[in-house]
Formats: C-alpha cells, structure tokens, sequence
C-alpha cells in the first residue's frame, strides 16, 4: 500500500532540509520501485523494534519495514490559489497526496531570510491555510454551479450532493477547512470525488534550529516561560485539536555522513537527543489510519501496511490482491507473546497460535500466516 503525506510551507521554513532528512531514512529501493518515480519523492522506513526483534527472533535473511511516502510540494506564496509563483504545480502536486505535513518555522536566524521579514508561525499558518480553502472553495463553486441543472430536475444523488456542498461553501467563505465539515455516510462519496485539499489530514512540523532563537525555548512572555508566539501558536493547536510534532531537520543534515557513535556524541555536543524525524514518520503513519502487521520466517521478516478495521482477508491483500478471494484462514499471534514462547512450536503447544476467519479484525503488532 503506497499512501503518502505532502510536505507544503512558505519559502525558507526547512521544506527541503526536512525532506531531506526524511530521505536519508529511505528503504532500499529495491523493496519500493515506486521510489524512483521523481527525486520529489522518498519512500521512508516506518521506525518500529518489533521489526528488528522479529527479525533476530527468525535468523531472517531479509528484514522489510513498513514506509511512508513523502512529497516535498513546491513553495507555497500568497496568491497561490491564483497561479501566483508555482501555485498551480503546487495545488496540482497536494492533490495527490493522502495527508499534509505542514512545515512551520519557529526558530529566527538572520542568515535566513523570511519572505515576510519576520517570524510569525501562527501568520504562516493562516496564509497557507487560506491558499488552500482558496483553492478548495473554487472547486465546490465550480460543481455547485454545474450540479444545478440535476438539482432542478429532482435527482436524488444530485440534491444528496447539493446539500453537502452548501455546507462546504459556507464553511470555506468562514476560512474553515474542508475537514470542519462532517459528511454523512450518503455524503462521503461525493466529498471523496471532490478531492479537496482541506478536507486532507493535517499535521504541523515546527522546525527549529540547533543553536539558533527556537520560540519554544525562549522566556520572553515570562507569565508562560515562553514567546508569547510560542504560546498563541499552542492556543490554536488546542481549540482545534490540531497535530503537530516538532523537529529539527538540520540536525540530521549535519549528521547524515556520521555513524552511529559519532552521531551520539554529536548530538549531545549539540544539546539535542532527538531531530524529531522519527516522530514525524510514525505520526503521519497514524495520521493515515495505518496499523502494522508482520510476517517471519528465515527468508523474510516484513512489516504489511493497512487500515485500521481491515478483516483478515482484506490485510491479506497487502501481500496479494488474490489474497481476498482466495482466503480460507489465518493463524494469528500478538508478536510480543511469539517472542516469549521462543519458537513456532512452543506457541502452538501452549494454544497461543489462534485460528481466525473471515470476520476476523487484525490488530496492530500481530504476527500471521494466511492460509488460501
């Protein structure tokens, strides 16, 4: 399954950097041909130890993880939703995408010029955000407009339709995303034909910077300890239940040619623990409503990307589209409880190996073997 989150922001925010060290995380590429398609694109491990402790537990030969697809998307500027700059290769390249990673930037650096001059993330925020509900309310203005004629002829699909985007126009004139608009099972359809941009799950990436003036670290509005930037930004966050993660993607730009020791002391050198990027892989993972599955043996340990709900005969599907049709059952087995019997044998002999059918609803973190 290749679902893939679009990485979007105005001008010298880290876009790039972040993508970047995203990259540098990429799974070989002989496991995702897909990768190849554009050098925009980077098809990124999911971080997950039940992988590599399968993997030992099995002597595999082969350890396969789940991925994410990542899209750096041209720069944004206002006027986007007009054509201004790249505005239409841009809106044209997140349609595309399955979910938006926001890049916001929260560190001030003089070096780095910010196209408005000064550091505002909660600004960054609105005018991206408004480009994008630009952008979507033109389309729903454009089908209301040619739904009208089915409306008056009493079309029940098209009256289904009408009203949903009635709700939509009012809710993007109000600046509101799409994703504000709660469609109804009849309704979904019709919102999912549309494609609109906001109606995409959000997360927002706060870049900051190692060693330069980070708004989350500063104590300028002393009654917070924090830039009072810092704290409307968190104010917005909470009202509307937004993600949002933060990294600093410059970090592992400076690291990407060290190994594994080095970057360690490095690290501490530089007072940080974490850049973050791997928060941000599994978050947009959830974010997607994607769970893990596994299978193990001596040729191969792999982790199978699906949605959260799938039957067994669904989840088989990521292996194989037969899959489905061909399904008879599945021995299932919560990974953790595998590795504590210490082998196959041991788990069928103690009844930790369960039979599962059709109905069945996988889990994250189990091990299975279908069988059709």
């Amino acid at each position: 399954m290749s679902l893939s989150i679009g990485i979007v922001g105005l001008p010298n925010v880290g876009k790039s950097t972040l993508f970047n060290a995203l990259t540098k995380k990429s799974v070989a590429a002989e496991n995702y041909p897909f990768c190849t398609i554009d050098p925009s694109v980077g098809v990124v491990a999911v971080p997950d130890e039940r992988l590599g402790k399968l993997s030992a537990f099995s002597v595999s030969a082969k350890t396969v993880p789940a991925a994410v697809e990542f899209v750096d998307i041209a720069g944004l500027v206002k006027g986007a939703s007009e054509g201004e700059g790249l505005g239409n290769q841009f809106l044209s390249n997140i349609r595309e995408t399955d979910a938006i990673a926001q890049v916001v930037r929260i560190f001030e650096d003089e070096n780095i010029i910010h196209v408005d001059g000064k550091i505002d993330p909660l600004k960054d925020i609105e005018v991206i955000n408004l480009e994008l509900v630009l952008a979507d309310l033109q389309t729903v203005t454009k089908r209301r407009a040619n739904l009208g004629k089915e409306v008056k002829a009493g079309k029940k699909e098209a009256i289904i339709e009408a009203g949903l985007i009635e709700r939509l126009v009012k809710a993007l004139e109000a600046g509101k995303l799409a994703s504000s608009v709660v469609a109804d099972e009849f309704e979904v359809p019709f919102l999912q034909q549309l494609c609109l941009i906001t109606a995409k799950p959000f997360i927002y990436v706060l870049n900051k910077k190692a060693g330069a003036k980070n708004l989350d670290e500063s104590a300028s509005d002393k009654a917070q300890g924090r830039d009072e930037r810092w704290t409307e930004l968190m104010a917005m966050f909470k009202e509307t239940k937004a993600g949002y993660v933060i990294v600093d993607a410059g970090i592992e730009q400076e690291l990407k040619d060290l190994d594994a020791k080095d970057k360690i002391e490095m690290r501490e050198g530089l007072g940080v623990h974490d850049d973050g990027v791997n928060n941000l892989i599994r978050k947009g993972y959830e974010m997607l409503g994607l769970i893990t599955y596994f299978t193990t043996g001596q040729d191969e340990t792999r982790a199978w990307t699906i949605k959260s709900g799938w039957t067994a005969p669904e989840a088989g599907t990521a292996i194989h589209g037969d899959f489905k049709e061909k399904f008879v059952r599945a021995e299932v087995i919560e990974w953790d409880k595998l590795l504590a019997a210490g082998s196959y044998a041991a788990a069928r002999e103690k009844g930790l190996i369960r039979t599962e059918g059709k109905e069945y609803i996988v889990k994250d973190g189990e091990v299975i073997e279908f069988k059709i």
